[in-house]
């Protein structure tokens, strides 16, 4: 086949990780060679993100950059894909580099988009299609880390959090099939991975129904761990209304399940979760912090935060801040709002927070957790912990880096380990971001 090798280019979460790897595996199937060397590629596929407004800044500019790509090969065929190519649909062809377009639904479809492109201009799928989950197609890794494997469970979201552009991007929620994610489970650990990561908008929402079975989340998360006992299985992301005690009781029980559990708040102010739609009050999240607690006593915790939302004073800004405390996070993905057109809160809500306030109470947020998560750290000072080793630091060939259950980062001295070892290390030392330490006997 000419014109086939396919390079692709990835922004935002996990989700899309693991979707580059669905469409590579949709594309390898069709004897397109994925290849690392943006110049050595015919036909360039980005992979985007709507949910923050500088997420799509990136992409606008990373064009600008390939527009220079194209004129060295006037035969380069370039594609977006993702929530900005739903969110944006043809507006996206403004930019003149821009030849396909696919939604988060369309993957299947792009191998035909990409050989219509040379016949035809500015080609795009954005239709919704309700019943996919891409069940069935076995991932190709498009990243250097040979450690985690992706497993999309669930597609698409039905929470609505007034903020939130994922629903409109990604469609309603549908979860994929268990016999499926058992296969793709069975083929990451036959593939020699360390680490399985299921993923959704809502993985604890999780819901398949056949004739033999009722799953849900719990059920899943457990036969998955019995069928891998040798991989660690972690999972993201959760929304707070759907931790079960059934959820808890599964993590607890596994020891293969890590004890992390990533439990996005958003904010502290029941005024301002109930403007989010969030569907939960402060008491309901910290009475689920106290349960995992209480039966998951090393479990570590993060979550996503924001402040500057609509409506939000500082008496509402102190609760965020109260109720970080209260938790103490080992650590927060934290932002300031910026409004998403087509959202229920850019259509009905005042974006009335200041820019200069929005930007000082993230630093305040940003300074306090950066202080919870140093103290947090320094508190696992004298303690081992099992390290799955992920490659050597970025700082120096000398140190290797991996992360615990915990989802912690750990810096230790390389000896004879290789990447996809576990070992043992004893923690010496500990900033707020990681820990370092040393390997001890096993």
């Amino acid at each position: 086949m000419i014109n086939n090798k396919i390079y692709i280019e990835t922004y935002g979460c996990q989700m899309n990780v693991a979707d580059s790897e669905t469409v590579a595996g949709i594309l390898f199937l069709q004897e397109y060679q994925i290849v690392t060397d943006i110049n050595d590629s015919d036909v360039i596929i980005i992979n985007t993100c709507s949910v923050r407004e500088n997420a799509e800044k990136k992409i606008w500019n990373r064009l600008d950059f390939i527009k220079s790509l194209k004129r060295k090969n006037k035969e380069l065929k370039v594609g977006i894909i993702g929530c900005m190519a739903q969110r944006l649909g043809t507006d996206i062809f403004n930019h003149p580099v821009v030849d396909f377009i696919a939604g988060p639904d369309a993957y299947r479809n792009l191998p035909e988009l990409i050989q219509d492109s040379y016949s035809s201009n500015k080609l795009f799928n954005t239709n919704f299609i309700s019943e996919e989950t891409y069940s069935g197609i076995l991932q190709k890794k498009v990243s250097h880390n040979n450690i985690s494997g992706f497993i999309s469970i669930t597609r698409g979201c039905n929470n609505f959090c007034s903020y939130c552009i994922v629903p409109y991007t990604r469609g309603r929620e549908r979860s994929a099939s268990y016999h499926d994610i058992i296969n793709e489970v069975r083929n990451l650990s036959k593939n020699g991975f360390k680490e399985i990561i299921l993923l959704g908008q809502n993985v604890n929402s999780y819901y398949f129904e056949d004739k033999n079975h009722k799953m849900n989340f719990p059920g899943l998360l457990k036969m998955v761990a019995q069928t891998a006992p040798d991989l660690r299985i972690r999972f993201t992301t959760s929304h707070p209304k759907d931790i079960s005690e059934e959820l808890i009781n599964v993590i607890a029980q596994n020891k293969n399940i890590c004890n992390h559990i990533h439990l996005p708040v958003q904010s502290g102010s029941n005024k301002i979760l109930e403007r989010m739609n969030r569907k939960y009050t402060r008491e309901w999240y910290l009475n689920r912090i106290d349960m995992i607690k209480s039966r998951i006593p090393d479990v570590g915790l993060s979550s996503d935060i924001f402040c500057g939302f609509s409506g939000e004073t500082e008496e509402d800004f102190q609760e965020t801040l109260n109720l970080m405390e209260t938790v103490g996070y080992d650590m927060a993905f934290m932002f300031k709002y910026s409004e998403r057109p087509g959202t229920i809160a850019s259509k009905n809500l005042i974006d009335d927070v200041p820019e200069n306030v929005k930007k000082e109470r993230l630093d305040c947020m940003i300074h306090l957790q950066n202080r919870i998560s140093l103290k947090k750290n320094k508190a696992d000072i004298g303690k081992s912990f099992e390290v799955l080793v992920e490659g050597f630091s970025k700082r120096s060939q000398n140190m290797l880096f991996g992360r615990t259950e915990q989802n912690k980062v750990v810096v230790f001295p390389a000896l004879h380990f290789n990447q996809g070892d576990r070992v043992c290390v004893l923690i010496t030392d500990a900033s707020s971001a990681t820990l370092k330490g040393r390997i001890i006997n096993q």
